[in-house]
């Protein structure tokens, strides 16, 4: 440490790639967690199950456990494999407007907030094959902004949750492998104590903010040191 603080080019660099590596293997635990029934990945879902489970009813109206499980496990594998969020929401909607029956009809619109009897009246002319009224494909443009702007929410709620708590448990396994680093390279057998474990901790704490940009940090104090040489030459 004393030779990083010295203002040797070699050491700071050196400190800058070890700072990387720490955060790209907790990156990598983190990712590694996937393995075991999604890990990390299951991270955020929960919005989208809230969201959408008002909008999962069946042709009477009950709720119906199996219906509702078919669906949120699709739902739950596209977000857990992480497909694209604009597909994710086209197959939500696609999945209730699917439920859409004029059984149905009454809870959705009430969910929505929409006229029930013009909602249950075009569910009833869509399945007879019958052309809608106006009112009515107005009413179903109205039930599909609400849908869209409850499931812009979910998932972008749920995405910014997957993000933030994949950062919280990268920063808690840098840190554990920043301890790790110190025994191995102050302890000499034994666990490192005072300022070397305080150290040792630290850095593994910064390691994965630090990550992303270490590189490039690196890379301009090469090219600075680079230009300085010249200019003395």
């Amino acid at each position: 440490m004393t030779a990083l603080l010295s203002g040797d080019v070699g050491n700071v660099l050196n400190f800058l790639g070890a700072v990387s590596a720490l955060g790209a293997a907790a990156m990598g635990l983190v990712d590694a967690t996937k393995a075991f029934g999604g890990g990390a990945s299951n991270f955020g879902f929960g919005y989208i199950r809230d969201a959408v489970t008002p909008f999962l009813p069946t042709a009477s109206g009950a709720r119906n456990p199996n219906v509702e499980f078919d669906i949120l496990r699709t739902l739950r594998a596209n977000w857990v494999n992480g497909v694209a969020k604009a597909d994710q929401k086209a197959k939500a909607k696609a999945l209730i407007h699917l439920g859409l029956t004029q059984g149905s009809a009454g809870q959705l619109a009430a969910v929505a907030g929409v006229d029930a009897a013009k909602l249950q009246s075009l569910a009833a002319k869509t399945a007879a094959g019958t052309a809608p009224s106006q009112d009515e494909i107005n009413v179903l443009g109205q039930f599909d902004v609400v849908l869209s702007a409850i499931l812009d929410q979910a998932y972008e709620r749920g995405d910014q949750k997957y993000r933030n708590a994949c950062k919280v448990l990268a920063l808690i396994f840098s840190t554990i492998l920043g301890g790790f680093g110190g025994w191995f390279v102050f302890g000499n057998g034994a666990v490192p104590t005072g300022p070397q474990l305080v150290l040792s901790l630290l850095v593994g704490f910064i390691a994965t903010p630090l990550a992303p940009i270490s590189k490039d940090l690196a890379t301009s104090l090469q090219a600075a040191v680079s230009a300085v040489g010249t200019i003395k030459r």
